[in-house]
Protein backbone atom coordinates (compact mmCIF):
# COMPACT_ATOMS: atom_id res chain seq x y z
CA UNK A 1 0.00 0.00 0.00
CA UNK A 2 1.35 3.40 -0.99
CA UNK A 3 0.59 6.69 0.77
CA UNK A 4 0.64 5.30 4.29
CA UNK A 5 2.45 7.05 7.11
CA UNK A 6 4.76 4.05 7.30
CA UNK A 7 5.77 4.49 3.66
CA UNK A 8 6.32 8.21 4.21
CA UNK A 9 8.49 7.56 7.26
CA UNK A 10 10.54 5.05 5.29
CA UNK A 11 11.08 7.51 2.42
CA UNK A 12 12.12 10.36 4.70
CA UNK A 13 14.39 8.08 6.71
CA UNK A 14 16.07 6.79 3.53
CA UNK A 15 16.62 10.33 2.26
CA UNK A 16 18.12 11.39 5.58
CA UNK A 17 20.35 8.32 5.73
CA UNK A 18 21.51 8.98 2.17
CA UNK A 19 22.91 12.30 3.37
CA UNK A 20 20.23 14.83 2.43
CA UNK A 21 19.98 17.91 4.63
CA UNK A 22 16.35 18.93 5.12
CA UNK A 23 15.67 22.67 5.05
CA UNK A 24 12.64 24.92 5.23
CA UNK A 25 11.64 27.28 2.43
CA UNK A 26 12.62 30.26 4.56
CA UNK A 27 16.06 28.88 5.40
CA UNK A 28 16.74 27.87 1.80
CA UNK A 29 15.92 31.30 0.42
CA UNK A 30 17.43 33.30 3.28
CA UNK A 31 20.93 33.61 1.89
CA UNK A 32 23.76 32.02 -0.11
CA UNK A 33 23.42 28.26 -0.55
CA UNK A 34 26.09 25.88 0.67
CA UNK A 35 28.57 24.94 -2.04
CA UNK A 36 27.72 21.34 -2.82
CA UNK A 37 26.11 18.77 -0.60
CA UNK A 38 22.74 17.08 -0.80
CA UNK A 39 19.79 19.18 0.32
CA UNK A 40 16.02 18.82 0.25
CA UNK A 41 13.47 21.61 0.68
CA UNK A 42 10.56 19.94 2.45
CA UNK A 43 7.17 21.59 1.93
CA UNK A 44 3.73 20.55 3.21
CA UNK A 45 0.39 21.94 1.99
CA UNK A 46 -2.18 21.69 4.79
CA UNK A 47 -5.27 21.76 2.59
CA UNK A 48 -7.42 19.99 5.19
CA UNK A 49 -7.21 17.59 8.17
CA UNK A 50 -4.63 19.57 10.16
CA UNK A 51 -4.41 16.72 12.67
CA UNK A 52 -2.70 14.67 9.96
CA UNK A 53 -0.11 17.43 9.58
CA UNK A 54 0.58 17.32 13.31
CA UNK A 55 1.26 13.57 13.06
CA UNK A 56 3.58 14.04 10.06
CA UNK A 57 5.38 16.89 11.81
CA UNK A 58 5.92 14.63 14.80
CA UNK A 59 7.37 11.87 12.61
CA UNK A 60 9.76 14.34 11.02
CA UNK A 61 10.75 15.84 14.35
CA UNK A 62 11.56 12.36 15.69
CA UNK A 63 13.77 11.82 12.63
CA UNK A 64 15.58 15.09 13.32
CA UNK A 65 14.37 16.78 10.14
CA UNK A 66 12.29 19.89 9.55
CA UNK A 67 10.15 21.40 6.84
CA UNK A 68 7.62 24.09 6.03
CA UNK A 69 3.87 23.76 6.66
CA UNK A 70 1.52 26.04 4.70
CA UNK A 71 -1.89 26.51 6.33
CA UNK A 72 -4.92 27.84 4.50
CA UNK A 73 -7.06 30.42 6.28
CA UNK A 74 -10.26 28.31 6.09
CA UNK A 75 -11.52 26.31 9.12
CA UNK A 76 -10.79 22.90 7.57
CA UNK A 77 -7.10 23.83 7.49
CA UNK A 78 -6.15 26.46 10.07
CA UNK A 79 -6.10 25.12 13.61
CA UNK A 80 -4.14 27.65 15.62
CA UNK A 81 -3.19 25.17 18.34
CA UNK A 82 -1.85 22.72 15.77
CA UNK A 83 -0.02 25.45 13.85
CA UNK A 84 1.60 26.57 17.08
CA UNK A 85 2.53 23.01 18.04
CA UNK A 86 4.15 22.36 14.65
CA UNK A 87 6.10 25.61 14.94
CA UNK A 88 7.28 24.66 18.43
CA UNK A 89 8.83 21.47 16.97
CA UNK A 90 11.15 23.64 14.90
CA UNK A 91 9.22 23.51 11.63
CA UNK A 92 8.38 26.63 9.65
CA UNK A 93 4.72 27.67 9.34
CA UNK A 94 3.57 29.77 6.38
CA UNK A 95 0.41 31.03 4.73
CA UNK A 96 -1.21 28.91 1.97
CA UNK A 97 -2.98 31.83 0.37
CA UNK A 98 -6.10 31.69 -1.82
CA UNK A 99 -7.28 35.26 -1.58
CA UNK A 100 -8.05 35.79 -5.27
CA UNK A 101 -10.51 32.90 -5.08
CA UNK A 102 -11.91 34.07 -1.75
CA UNK A 103 -12.43 37.59 -3.06
CA UNK A 104 -14.13 36.35 -6.22
CA UNK A 105 -16.54 34.21 -4.20
CA UNK A 106 -17.19 36.61 -1.36
CA UNK A 107 -17.67 39.87 -3.23
CA UNK A 108 -19.48 41.36 -6.17
CA UNK A 109 -16.24 41.29 -8.14
CA UNK A 110 -17.15 37.91 -9.62
CA UNK A 111 -20.09 39.44 -11.46
CA UNK A 112 -18.18 42.35 -12.96
CA UNK A 113 -17.09 42.49 -16.55
CA UNK A 114 -13.91 40.75 -17.58
CA UNK A 115 -10.81 42.64 -18.69
CA UNK A 116 -8.10 44.69 -17.04
CA UNK A 117 -10.50 46.88 -15.04
CA UNK A 118 -12.29 43.85 -13.57
CA UNK A 119 -9.00 42.11 -12.88
CA UNK A 120 -7.47 45.05 -11.05
CA UNK A 121 -10.54 45.50 -8.87
CA UNK A 122 -10.59 41.81 -8.00
CA UNK A 123 -6.87 41.82 -7.13
CA UNK A 124 -7.29 44.92 -4.98
CA UNK A 125 -9.97 43.18 -2.93
CA UNK A 126 -7.85 40.04 -2.76
CA UNK A 127 -4.81 41.99 -1.55
CA UNK A 128 -6.83 43.46 1.31
CA UNK A 129 -7.93 39.94 2.18
CA UNK A 130 -4.35 38.68 1.97
CA UNK A 131 -3.08 41.32 4.39
CA UNK A 132 -5.83 40.56 6.92
CA UNK A 133 -5.29 36.83 6.75
CA UNK A 134 -1.51 37.09 6.94
CA UNK A 135 -1.82 39.23 10.07
CA UNK A 136 -4.28 36.70 11.52
CA UNK A 137 -1.83 33.81 11.14
CA UNK A 138 1.04 35.94 12.41
CA UNK A 139 -0.85 36.31 15.69
CA UNK A 140 0.07 32.67 16.28
CA UNK A 141 3.38 32.09 14.47
CA UNK A 142 5.93 34.18 12.57
CA UNK A 143 5.41 33.90 8.82
CA UNK A 144 8.36 34.48 6.49
CA UNK A 145 7.21 32.53 3.43
CA UNK A 146 3.94 31.97 1.62
CA UNK A 147 2.70 29.59 -1.05
CA UNK A 148 -0.38 29.69 -3.24
CA UNK A 149 -3.25 27.23 -2.83
CA UNK A 150 -4.31 25.86 -6.21
CA UNK A 151 -8.08 26.38 -5.67
CA UNK A 152 -8.89 23.67 -8.25
CA UNK A 153 -12.55 24.63 -8.58
CA UNK A 154 -11.73 28.28 -9.32
CA UNK A 155 -10.91 29.80 -12.70
CA UNK A 156 -8.59 32.26 -10.92
CA UNK A 157 -4.93 31.69 -10.12
CA UNK A 158 -4.14 33.11 -6.68
CA UNK A 159 -0.63 34.13 -7.80
CA UNK A 160 -2.20 36.90 -9.87
CA UNK A 161 -1.80 39.03 -6.73
CA UNK A 162 1.85 39.55 -7.53
CA UNK A 163 1.17 41.08 -10.90
CA UNK A 164 0.09 44.19 -8.97
CA UNK A 165 1.77 43.85 -5.54
CA UNK A 166 5.00 42.60 -3.96
CA UNK A 167 4.79 40.24 -0.99
CA UNK A 168 8.23 41.33 0.20
CA UNK A 169 6.73 44.66 1.23
CA UNK A 170 4.94 42.71 3.98
CA UNK A 171 8.05 41.04 5.34
CA UNK A 172 7.55 37.86 3.31
CA UNK A 173 10.87 36.51 2.07
CA UNK A 174 9.75 33.85 -0.40
CA UNK A 175 7.05 32.19 -2.46
CA UNK A 176 8.35 28.79 -3.68
CA UNK A 177 6.83 29.11 -7.16
CA UNK A 178 8.62 32.44 -7.61
CA UNK A 179 11.84 32.19 -5.63
CA UNK A 180 13.30 28.69 -6.04
CA UNK A 181 15.07 27.88 -9.31
CA UNK A 182 14.53 24.38 -10.68
CA UNK A 183 17.17 24.21 -13.41
CA UNK A 184 19.08 21.65 -11.35
CA UNK A 185 16.60 20.98 -8.55
CA UNK A 186 14.10 18.13 -8.81
CA UNK A 187 10.47 19.19 -8.30
CA UNK A 188 8.47 16.39 -6.65
CA UNK A 189 4.84 16.70 -5.55
CA UNK A 190 2.23 14.16 -4.47
CA UNK A 191 -0.51 16.17 -6.19
CA UNK A 192 -3.27 13.83 -7.32
CA UNK A 193 -2.05 11.22 -4.79
CA UNK A 194 0.62 10.21 -7.24
CA UNK A 195 4.08 11.47 -8.18
CA UNK A 196 3.35 12.02 -11.87
CA UNK A 197 0.19 14.06 -11.46
CA UNK A 198 0.85 16.90 -13.93
CA UNK A 199 -2.07 15.78 -16.12
CA UNK A 200 -4.45 16.08 -13.18
CA UNK A 201 -2.99 19.25 -11.69
CA UNK A 202 -4.19 22.73 -12.56
CA UNK A 203 -1.47 24.73 -10.85
CA UNK A 204 0.88 22.64 -8.70
CA UNK A 205 3.28 22.23 -11.62
CA UNK A 206 5.86 24.13 -13.68
CA UNK A 207 5.21 26.71 -16.42
CA UNK A 208 7.41 27.37 -19.44
CA UNK A 209 7.08 31.15 -19.73
CA UNK A 210 9.52 33.74 -21.01
CA UNK A 211 10.64 36.75 -19.02
CA UNK A 212 8.58 38.96 -21.36
CA UNK A 213 5.40 37.30 -20.07
CA UNK A 214 6.01 38.97 -16.71
CA UNK A 215 7.14 42.33 -18.06
CA UNK A 216 4.29 44.19 -16.39
CA UNK A 217 4.35 42.32 -13.10
CA UNK A 218 5.40 44.06 -9.88
CA UNK A 219 6.88 40.84 -8.47
CA UNK A 220 8.66 38.86 -11.18
CA UNK A 221 9.54 35.18 -10.75
CA UNK A 222 13.12 34.05 -10.70
CA UNK A 223 14.19 32.69 -14.12
CA UNK A 224 14.17 28.92 -13.84
CA UNK A 225 11.49 28.89 -11.13
CA UNK A 226 8.24 26.96 -11.46
CA UNK A 227 6.56 30.10 -12.83
CA UNK A 228 9.26 30.72 -15.45
CA UNK A 229 10.81 27.36 -16.28
CA UNK A 230 13.73 27.38 -18.70
CA UNK A 231 14.43 24.81 -21.41
CA UNK A 232 17.33 23.59 -19.29
CA UNK A 233 15.01 23.11 -16.34
CA UNK A 234 12.38 21.30 -18.38
CA UNK A 235 14.97 18.90 -19.77
CA UNK A 236 16.27 18.28 -16.25
CA UNK A 237 12.82 17.52 -14.81
CA UNK A 238 11.97 15.14 -17.65
CA UNK A 239 14.85 12.88 -16.65
CA UNK A 240 12.86 11.76 -13.61
CA UNK A 241 9.43 10.14 -13.80
CA UNK A 242 7.83 8.44 -10.82
CA UNK A 243 4.38 6.97 -10.21
CA UNK A 244 4.71 5.39 -6.78
CA UNK A 245 6.73 6.27 -3.72
CA UNK A 246 8.63 3.02 -4.18
CA UNK A 247 9.88 4.36 -7.54
CA UNK A 248 11.51 7.29 -5.73
CA UNK A 249 12.98 4.96 -3.13
CA UNK A 250 14.44 2.66 -5.80
CA UNK A 251 16.05 5.58 -7.61
CA UNK A 252 17.46 6.83 -4.31
CA UNK A 253 18.87 3.38 -3.53
CA UNK A 254 20.48 3.29 -6.99
CA UNK A 255 22.02 6.70 -6.19
CA UNK A 256 20.41 8.31 -9.23
CA UNK A 257 18.46 11.06 -7.49
CA UNK A 258 19.86 14.58 -7.93
CA UNK A 259 21.52 16.30 -5.01
CA UNK A 260 18.91 19.09 -4.85
CA UNK A 261 15.20 18.32 -4.37
CA UNK A 262 12.06 20.21 -3.42
CA UNK A 263 9.47 17.77 -2.10
CA UNK A 264 5.81 18.74 -1.63
CA UNK A 265 3.62 16.60 0.62
CA UNK A 266 -0.11 16.93 1.32
CA UNK A 267 -0.36 15.29 4.78
CA UNK A 268 -4.08 14.48 4.49
CA UNK A 269 -3.22 11.94 1.76
CA UNK A 270 -1.04 9.83 4.07
CA UNK A 271 -2.64 7.54 6.66
CA UNK A 272 -2.20 4.16 8.34
CA UNK A 273 -5.94 4.02 9.09
CA UNK A 274 -7.51 1.79 6.43
CA UNK A 275 -10.82 3.67 6.45
CA UNK A 276 -9.18 7.08 6.03
CA UNK A 277 -6.74 5.66 3.47
CA UNK A 278 -9.55 4.18 1.36
CA UNK A 279 -11.73 7.29 1.58
CA UNK A 280 -8.84 9.47 0.40
CA UNK A 281 -8.05 7.05 -2.44
CA UNK A 282 -11.63 7.01 -3.73
CA UNK A 283 -12.12 10.76 -3.38
CA UNK A 284 -8.84 11.56 -5.12
CA UNK A 285 -9.57 9.20 -8.01
CA UNK A 286 -12.84 11.05 -8.68
CA UNK A 287 -11.09 14.43 -8.44
CA UNK A 288 -8.36 13.28 -10.81
CA UNK A 289 -10.86 12.26 -13.45
CA UNK A 290 -12.67 15.58 -13.20
CA UNK A 291 -9.47 17.61 -13.32
CA UNK A 292 -8.17 15.62 -16.26
CA UNK A 293 -11.31 16.39 -18.26
CA UNK A 294 -11.24 20.06 -17.29
CA UNK A 295 -7.56 20.33 -18.19
CA UNK A 296 -8.33 18.99 -21.67
CA UNK A 297 -11.29 21.24 -22.41
CA UNK A 298 -11.04 24.40 -20.28
CA UNK A 299 -8.27 27.00 -20.18
CA UNK A 300 -7.03 27.21 -16.61
CA UNK A 301 -4.34 29.61 -15.45
CA UNK A 302 -3.36 33.22 -14.97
Amino acid sequence: MDFTLSVLRELLTALRNEGYTFVTVNDFTAGPKAAGGKHLVLRHDVDKKPSNSLVVAGIESALGIKGTYYFRIVPESLDKDIAGAISSMGHEVGYHYEDIDLASRNSKAKSRKSGDDGEEELVKLAYESFRRNLDHIREVVPVKSICMHGSPMSRHDNRLLWKYYDYREMGVRAEPYFDIALDEMLFLTDTGRRWNGSEVSFRDRVYNRSESYYAGWVRKPLPGSAMAMTEKGEAFQKQFRFRRTSDISATLKAKRLPEAIILTIHPQRWSNNIMDWTAELLAQNVKNQLKYLINRHVRIGI
